[in-house]
């Protein structure tokens, strides 16, 4: 039992970190950290299976995660291939597709330094998979916790439901991303109006972009109202460029009006956790809620929020990488 108590250490952290706040990066990595050292305790028992048995475990150990990496460079480059047909080519719709040519390059160098031999090859090698699993394992971090606070629902009352804008069709109409976020908005404005305490007002947040015709707030609002929302309940934000704007700029009309405020705030599902550590950050009082997205945009979608959060938290993940580098740098000098 011993083997588990590390793992039951770093549950217990995160469930404090997540009591605490549950915006925080560091709860996704305690969660990682406790699903690693839980993984480890459990190879531990193997010992004490039957020994057929447990060869067979420590087979599909070491088996499922090689067929899964395969699988998921096959999966990330066909994405890709279609989000390029769908999306265009552009650098953020082009992330499945670099990500998964990424893993077959690293799979190639490896047998390539598995059949010559060269020890130069073979450092780097280590190098590069030592990197590759670092960010893997906070990548799947991320993705995990964003799924677990994608779970969340609305309790009790809210005075505002803050919804984040994003780019206009032809300058003036509201594609069917951000479509996807007003009607999300809309759910939990008739769920908190079928409450029969308080109406909440519609916060649509997005300022004019250059090659747009109306400020992004405006267009939503409209989009609102067509929908059946009276005027009365929708207001706007109009001045945000960036999602950190958006959300600096609604909290201090929300805290004007009244700084006890509570506040949900909606963007898209993949969108979600990395919007709700920035309105952390800002000191918005409220969770972030997601809205469904096109099952084909969210893998590049996500990557591209891992990114931006990888970038954020960049002293510590460079010093790391660059150390993880350095390491392979020596391995190799040392082996030649």
């Amino acid at each position: 039992m011993v083997a588990f108590v590390p793992a039951a250490l770093l549950f217990a952290l995160f469930c404090v970190s997540v009591r605490e706040d549950r915006r925080r990066f560091r709860n996704a990595v305690l969660l990682g950290l406790t699903f690693v050292t839980l993984s480890i305790a459990l190879l531990y028992q193997v010992r004490h299976l039957p020994g057929a048995l447990g060869g067979l475990i420590a087979l599909a150990v070491f088996l499922v995660p090689s067929v899964g990496v395969v699988a998921l460079a096959c999966f990330l480059v066909a994405n890709g291939v279609t989000m390029a047909r769908k999306e265009g080519r552009s650098l953020g719709n082009l992330l499945s597709l670099l990500a998964g040519l990424a893993i077959f390059a690293l799979l190639a160098l490896t047998i390539t330094a598995m059949g010559t031999g060269s020890t130069e090859i073979a450092g780097l090698t280590f190098m590069l998979i030592m990197i590759a699993v670092y960010v893997s394992f906070l990548f799947l971090c991320f993705l995990a916790y964003a799924f677990l606070y994608g779970r969340i629902k609305v309790r009790g009352d809210v005075d505002y439901v803050v919804m984040l804008g994003s780019g206009l069709i032809g300058g003036d109409r509201v594609p069917p991303l951000l479509a996807s976020r007003l009607r999300k908005g809309m759910e939990i404005y008739e769920a908190q109006v079928a409450r029969g305490r308080k109406v909440p007002l519609l916060l649509t947040s997005g300022g004019k972009g250059s090659d747009e015709k109306v400020a992004e707030a405006r267009a939503m609002a409209d989009w609102l109202i067509a929908e059946g929302v009276p005027a009365e309940h929708v207001r706007l934000e109009d001045r945000s460029r960036t999602t950190a704007e958006n959300l600096v700029l609604s909290r201090k009309i929300m805290a004007g009006d009244d700084p006890d405020y509570r506040c949900v705030v909606v963007t898209n599902n993949f969108h979600a956790f990395r919007a709700a550590m920035m309105a952390r950050k800002a000191g918005v009082n409220g969770q972030v809620l997601g809205s469904p997205t096109a099952a084909y945009f969210w893998p590049s979608a996500t990557i591209r929020e891992f990114v931006a959060v990888f970038v954020e938290h960049r002293a510590v993940n460079f010093a790391i990488c660059g150390s993880l580098f350095a390491l392979g740098v020596l391995i190799t000098v040392l082996a030649s």
